[in-house]
C-alpha cells in the first residue's frame, strides 16, 4: 500500500447517530387520517439528515481509499468531508442548540484519531495497532450511544444504538480493508451498504427529534409511507451522483477498481430500472432502459474524447445529451400526467449534467478543490428532484401511501428496499446522470 500522507483525518464517526429501537409511538402525531405528503417540517428534517449522513459515509469511504493510495486529490476530498462535518454539526445545533452542537463536534473530533490509528496501522501491517484502534472505537460507540440516549430523552436506547454503531463501523472498516486487499467488488458492496444504512439512521433520529419537540415540527412524524418513499428517492438518486463521479475518475485514471465501481453504479441503475417497472409496469420500465442505453454512448464518447483531447468530439457528445434531456423530460411529463413540466425538468437535468461534467473536467485538470465542490453540489442537487418526483408520484397514486409506517425503528439499521421505493421519479432524473458515468472503458491519462 502506497501511503504518502502522514495522517488521515477522516471523520468516520458518523456512526454516532445510528438509530436504535424507538420507544415512542410514531402514530402519536398522526392520529388523524390525512392525505399523504412528502413535505412537512419533520420530513424535511429527515431529508436534511439523509443528505449529510449519507454524504458523510460516501466521502469517508472514498477519502480512506484516496489516503491509502496517496492520491493527489486526497487533501481536497478530506476538505469536502470536513465541510460535511460542519454541515452535520449545524443540523444538530439547529435542534439542540450550540452547546450540544459543540459537544457533538468535540466528541466527533476526539474519536477521529481512532480511525486514523486504524488506517496508519494498516499501512504498517501492525495487527496489534489495528486491534487497539478497534478497541477504542468500541469504547467510543458505548459513550456516544449514551450521549444520544440522553439527548433524545431516552427516545433512542443506548444498547440498540451501540449495535447500530458497530454495524456502521464494520461497514466502513470492511470497505477499507477489502479495498486494501484488492477485493474491490466487496469494497463497493460495503460502500453501498454503508450509504444505505445512513437512511435508517436519519429515520430513527428524526423520528425521535420530532417526538421530542412536537411544537417545532407541527406534531408531524417523519416516519410515514410517503416520507419513506421520498427518502428512498434521496438514497438512489444521491448514491448515483456519488458513484458516477468516482467511476468517471476511475475510468480516466485506469484504476484497478474501475470495473467494481462501474458494477456498483450498474447495480444502482438496476434498482432504478426496477423502480420504474414496479410502479409503471414492464413496458415503461423497458422504455426507460432503452432510452438509458441509447444515450449512455454519449457519455462514453465524452470521456473518450477527454482522454483523446478531442474538443469537437466532446461537444458532439454534449449536443447529443442536450437532445436526450429534452426527450427524457417529455417522457417524465407524460408519465406523471403533467404533474411535472418538461421545461423545468430539462432545466434541472441540464444543471445536473453540468455538475457531473464539471466535477469530471476539474478532476482531469487537477483542480481538485473545485472538483469536490461540484461533487458536493451534484450530490446535494439530487435531493431536489427526489422531493419533486416523490411529490408528483404521491399525488398521482395517493392510495399507495395511506397506510402508516410501523411505530418501531428496526434495530439493525440496515436499509431494506421498500416496495414503494421504486418510482419513476427516482429513475428518471437519475437516468440522465448515471449515464455520465456508465462508461465501460479505461481511459488513462497517460494515453491523452
Amino acid at each position: 500500500m502506497n501511503w504518502k500522507r502522514g495522517l488521515m483525518v477522516v471523520p468516520l464517526a458518523v456512526s454516532l447517530v445510528i438509530p436504535g429501537t424507538m420507544t415512542v409511538n410514531a402514530d402519536d402525531h398522526n392520529s388523524q387520517k390525512m392525505e399523504p405528503t412528502v413535505q412537512n417540517e419533520a420530513i424535511d428534517l429527515r431529508t436534511t439528515l439523509d443528505h449529510y449522513l449519507s454524504e458523510h459515509a460516501f466521502l469517508a469511504v472514498e477519502a480512506m481509499r484516496k489516503g491509502a493510495d496517496g492520491a493527489e486529490d486526497y487533501d481536497a476530498i478530506v476538505a469536502a468531508l470536513n465541510e460535511n462535518t460542519e454541515d452535520l454539526t449545524g443540523a444538530i445545533e439547529s435542534v439542540y442548540g450550540e452547546d450540544a452542537g459543540q459537544q457533538f463536534n468535540q466528541m466527533w473530533s476526539d474519536h477521529i484519531g481512532f480511525f486514523v490509528d486504524y488506517v496508519m496501522a494498516t499501512a504498517e501491517e501492525d495487527e496489534e495497532g489495528k486491534q487497539a484502534a478497534l478497541d477504542e472505537l468500541a469504547q467510543y460507540k458505548n459513550e456516544f450511544s449514551k450521549f444520544l440516549e440522553t439527548a433524545t430523552g431516552e427516545r433512542l436506547e443506548a444498547e440498540s444504538l451501540a449495535e447500530g454503531l458497530q454495524m456502521h463501523v464494520n461497514q466502513l472498516i470492511g470497505a477499507f480493508d477489502a479495498y486494501v486487499a484488492g477485493d474491490y467488488e466487496t469494497a463497493y458492496e460495503y460502500e453501498r451498504e454503508a450509504i444505505g444504512h445512513m437512511y435508517m439512521v436519519s429515520k430513527g433520529l428524526s423520528t425521535a427529534i420530532a417526538d421530542q419537540f412536537p411544537d417545532k415540527f407541527n406534531e408531524m412524524s417523519p416516519a410515514t409511507a410517503a416520507a419513506d418513499f421520498r427518502s428512498d428517492l434521496n438514497n438512489l438518486l444521491s448514491e448515483h451522483a456519488g458513484l458516477a463521479v468516482m467511476t468517471m475518475q476511475n475510468g480516466i485514471d485506469g484504476s484497478e477498481d474501475f470495473d467494481a465501481s462501474a458494477a456498483a453504479l450498474s447495480n444502482n441503475t438496476d434498482d432504478l430500472a426496477a423502480a420504474i417497472s414496479s410502479i409503471y409496469g414492464e413496458e415503461a420500465g423497458q422504455q426507460f432502459k432503452e432510452m438509458w442505453a441509447a444515450h449512455i454512448g454519449n457519455f462514453v464518447e465524452y470521456v473518450q474524447a477527454t482522454g483523446a483531447e478531442d474538443e469537437e468530439a466532446k461537444q458532439a457528445a454534449l449536443d447529443a445529451l442536450d437532445q436526450y434531456r429534452t426527450d427524457f423530460s417529455t417522457f417524465l411529463e407524460n408519465a406523471t400526467d403533467e404533474r411535472l413540466e418538461s421545461d423545468a425538468l430539462a432545466e434541472g437535468l441540464q444543471m445536473h449534467v453540468n455538475q457531473l461534467i464539471g466535477a469530471f473536467d476539474n478532476y482531469v485538470a487537477g483542480e481538485y478543490e473545485m472538483a469536490y465542490d461540484k461533487t458536493r453540489e451534484a450530490y446535494a442537487h439530487m435531493f431536489n428532484p427526489a422531493e419533486g418526483l416523490s411529490t408528483a408520484f404521491v399525488d398521482q397514486f395517493p392510495e399507495k401511501f395511506q397506510e402508516k409506517s410501523p411505530s418501531e425503528m428496526p434495530k439493525t439499521g440496515l436499509a431494506p428496499a421498500d416496495e414503494g421505493m421504486s418510482a419513476l421519479g427516482i429513475t428518471a432524473l437519475v437516468g440522465i446522470l448515471v449515464a455520465i458515468v456508465a462508461t465501460g472503458f479505461y481511459i488513462r491519462r497517460s494515453e491523452q
